[in-house]
């Protein structure tokens, strides 16, 4: 165990966290990660169904929440990467590797699945954009057939992404109700002293 400075302590405290269960703003970058994953693959799923106004504003909170989950996870990385934000697994052997690997996946996935959104969307030429604003493109225009396959890779990891979270929430569900330890309930809000 590493010896705890005391700005490590006192960032502990400020984000409500004894160091025994995940602080509140881990929490909240958790559960705020699982809500843009699935609203963004529902959004992706079902606006075809939809007429030409609705798609496109469909389309540009898709973009905007991918912009927004993209910094949702980086917030989450430098959170979980200052020193006293890292919480002891309680799992051991084959089931602690199960569970760093998914974590690990899901982050590598989702990396891919923001470099690909951006790398198509100014592919063509166009900015992303975010709540009304356009983020210009940082890269030139991409043949249209390479921007075809770049779109299909993303939808593909979208499904990837999400099979994988539920898979992860169903893990997390057993945990709780069947092995009845605390790994789902770290990850839930609590009020705290």
């Amino acid at each position: 165990m590493t010896d705890q400075t005391s700005f490590d302590t006192a960032t502990r405290i400020a984000a409500g966290d004894d160091g025994t269960n995940y602080d509140n703003v881990a929490v909240a970058l958790h559960w705020a990660t699982a809500f843009l994953v699935f609203a963004n693959f529902a959004l992706a799923e079902t606006w075809d169904w939809f007429a030409k106004p609705a798609k496109e504003l469909m389309e540009g909170t898709h973009m905007s929440f991918g912009v927004l989950l993209t910094a949702v996870i980086l917030a989450r990385l430098v959170w979980r990467w200052i020193p006293g934000h890292q919480v002891p697994s309680l799992e051991a052997g084959w089931v602690k590797l199960a569970s760093k690997g998914t974590h690990y996946l899901l982050y590598g996935l989702l990396a891919a699945e923001a470099v690909l959104g951006f790398t198509f969307r100014w592919g063509a030429g166009r900015p992303m954009e975010f709540f009304g604003l356009g983020i210009p493109p940082l890269i030139g225009e991409i043949a249209r057939p390479l921007r075809g396959e770049l779109r299909e890779l993303h939808e593909w990891i979208g499904w990837a992404i999400v099979i994988i979270a539920v898979l992860h929430a169903l893990a997390a569900l057993y945990h709780h109700y069947v092995l009845r330890d605390r790994v789902l309930q770290r990850m839930l809000p609590t009020r705290r002293l």
